[in-house]
């Protein structure tokens, strides 16, 4: 008897989840173009499948309010009913954002076809690309009806975007071709006094006419420099705005290679003055005693360009040799 009282209650307790009647998600993620009611609804029933209408465009969402809701469950005769008013569905559909490049291409290729110089780039103010369906393939992009004007650089034209699973997307955008060029720009605050490390920067392309135009365009012109003054990030750098650091200090030994067709030889030599990279140094060869030029490489690296004649010296520099040369004698 007691075992039989166990079976009815748990056959009570399964009861209102075998009856639990449509009730709307919280929220609904679609991935077809159209909006079924069970998306809308869980336990929506033999019509599930039912289409209610187009889902967002990829990428966006929107919200079914509880007035709608009811107005659906009534034509779809389902029985749910708003119990507090403010019940409501998130529809969202997930999406892919196309690069702005990707878009772009075929339009710069058209309007180079109508006379546009290659080098230009295009600048067409709020211009933002459309998203794809996640799971869609790349799209085909197809331009229409482009205008150039040659003597102001500005254009016209439409983007026309085909992707599986969404509406043609069909755009008019106008802009203009600018001129570009690299620039050097803080990656980071600096402050005065600072070495500029490889980190500290990075080149960003920026229109000529907007381009402070000091700046450097090659980070190799400030990396390893010292900064006269304080950069905000992405404030451009110009070369007069870093002070040159030797790499190679006086009196330091340097590793002085040797080329010559099919042979290196490497050997160690003193700096007879500082040196900058990529400038050139004298250096005394310690092996055979030569004061030699030389082009600095880096930290205490130095590539053999040639003897340094005795005139070339400067009257410090070969004073020091000469007493170099009779101490060793």
């Amino acid at each position: 008897m007691r075992a039989l009282s166990s079976i009815l209650a748990l056959s009570l307790l399964a009861l209102p989840a075998l009856a639990q009647g449509p009730a709307p998600r919280a929220q609904a993620v679609v991935e077809a173009s159209v909006v079924t009611l069970g998306d809308i609804f869980e336990n929506a029933g033999p019509r599930a499948d039912a289409t209610l209408g187009p889902a967002p465009a990829p990428g966006r969402r929107f919200v079914v309010e509880a007035p709608q809701l009811a107005a659906i469950a009534r034509d779809f005769g389902l029985a749910w009913r708003p119990m507090v008013g403010d019940e409501r569905v998130v529809v969202e559909r997930p999406g892919r954002a196309m690069r702005r490049e990707e878009v772009l291409e075929p339009l710069r290729l058209e309007l180079v076809a109508l006379g546009a110089d290659p080098e230009l780039e295009l600048d067409i103010p709020g211009f933002q690309p459309p998203n794809l369906p996640a799971g869609a393939p790349d799209a085909r992009i197809a331009v229409d009806g482009a205008l150039w004007d040659g003597a102001t650089r500005r254009f016209s034209a439409t983007l026309v975007v085909v992707a599986e699973g969404m509406p043609t997307f069909n755009q008019r955008v106008s802009g203009r071709a600018v001129a570009m060029r690299d620039v050097v720009v803080a990656a980071r605050a600096l402050r005065a006094g600072e070495m500029v490390m490889p980190a500290d920067v990075s080149v960003t392309r920026q229109a000529v006419d907007r381009a402070a135009t000091n700046a450097a365009e090659d980070a190799d012109l400030v990396v390893g420099q010292r900064l006269r003054r304080a950069f905000a990030a992405g404030q451009a750098l110009a070369v007069a705005d870093v002070v040159a650091v030797p790499v190679i200090a006086r009196d330091s030994i340097v590793q002085l290679t040797h080329q010559a067709p099919g042979l290196t030889l490497i050997a160690q030599a003193r700096a007879l003055e500082d040196g900058l990279r990529g400038r050139t140094v004298l250096v005394l060869n310690l092996g055979t005693g030569s004061v030699v030029q030389a082009e600095v490489l880096g930290p205490g690296r130095a590539r053999a360009i040639g003897t340094a004649p005795a005139t070339s010296l400067p009257p410090a520099i070969a004073a020091r040799v000469n007493r170099r040369e009779q101490a060793s004698r």
